[in-house]
């Protein structure tokens, strides 16, 4: 399994479309992550606190690349229909975890894996799961 060490990239040079990507030095170990649960009264599974708003969501389909890409730029809470490309879940997988875009709302879920572009590795949706493992901040 590969480490996920999440860091804000810019998708190329003619947008400003923040991609999630996986840090390419293992020494390096990116942005921590805040995960919070779908019911806010049960609290918070893991926090820290960081300056920048870092909440992820789906972004728009990426006709030329074809894909699906995770940025930043999220709404943390307000469940309901309007936020439903913020919603992700963590799953046991053979040991290690895989990260799954899975609205409650819709029928379907889609782990999400690393797409490799121009030396890049992005975090996008696909039916191929990306093993993750988590390390204290």
């Amino acid at each position: 399994a590969c480490l996920l060490h999440p860091r804000i990239s810019n998708n190329d040079n003619k947008t400003f479309s923040l991609h999630v990507v996986q840090e390419q030095n293992i020494q390096k170990y990116g942005l921590p992550m805040t995960f919070s649960p779908v019911n806010p009264k049960k609290g918070v599974i893991f926090a820290k606190t960081s300056v920048q708003s870092t909440i992820w969501k789906l972004d728009k389909f990426d006709v030329a690349l074809g894909q699906w890409f995770v940025t930043i730029g999220g709404v943390e809470g307000n469940p309901g229909p309007q936020t439903t490309r913020n919603w992700f879940k963590i799953e046991k997988f053979y040991g290690d975890y895989e990260l799954v875009c899975c609205p409650l709302v819709c029928k379907f879920c889609k782990v999400l894996c690393i797409f490799i572009n121009g030396g890049v590795r992005h975090l996008a949706l696909s039916d191929v799961p990306f093993n993750v493992i988590f390390l204290k901040a």
